[in-house]
């Protein structure tokens, strides 16, 4: 705030006023800086265990296509009729206004696998199965680690403006209103001042 500014009722209203809108939108910079901490902190945890899961159908995945070379023998002509993923969707929500995707991903018939019957073997299903458990997990990953990025980012840029209104415009704003009020008053006391000496003389005059 300009320290030169006229020490006016006017000026001191509106300095008042800034002051008031800055200390509410400190306020509801930091509840919203909350709700976001919370909901990326719930995200976080949901990721670990999303990654858990993803490790436990990899293994079981990579343990059923072993088995299902040894009974086959190797599976890559099989594994070409796999059809190509296009089935994976993605919107989004706002939390506190910060657009978080959803990632959706078709769910797919698991048994029978399209190489078919005739051509596989139980370990050869397990396997194609658990591989769909992990793209659909893996998509649900995404989805939660991109939100917790932009949740992040924008903790990050909601901190920096609740620290600029804390640390800077709510002290200047502080500041001012004391330097007006002070500015006011010493007038106020030197016009009471003048007014009694004005009195004194006239009545000195009248005596």
């Amino acid at each position: 705030m300009n320290n030169q500014i006229v020490p006016t009722k006017g000026n001191l209203l509106a300095t008042k006023k800034s002051l008031e809108l800055s200390r509410t939108g400190f306020d509801l910079l930091d509840r919203k800086r909350n709700i976001l901490i919370r909901e990326m902190m719930s995200l976080i945890d949901r990721a670990t265990q999303i990654q858990g899961k993803i490790d436990q159908a990899y293994a079981h995945a990579y343990k059923m296509l072993q088995r299902a070379n040894i009974t086959l023998g190797i599976c890559e002509e099989l594994a070409q009729t796999v059809p190509i993923e296009n089935g994976l969707n993605v919107a989004y929500r706002s939390v506190m206004g910060v657009e978080i995707p959803m990632v959706s991903l078709e769910r797919q018939k698991t048994v029978p696998a399209p190489f078919g019957l005739q051509s596989s073997n139980t370990f050869l299903d397990q396997a194609y199965n658990s591989f769909l458990e992990v793209k659909r997990l893996t998509a649900e990953l995404a989805e939660v680690e991109n939100s917790v990025y932009r949740l992040a980012d924008a903790v990050k840029k909601t901190q920096k403006r609740a620290n600029a209104l804390k640390n800077i415009m709510i002290p200047r704003f502080e500041d001012t209103v004391k330097r007006i009020t002070d500015a006011l008053e010493e007038k106020d006391r030197e016009e009471f001042t003048r007014l009694k000496v004005i009195k004194r003389q006239k009545t000195q005059k009248s005596a």
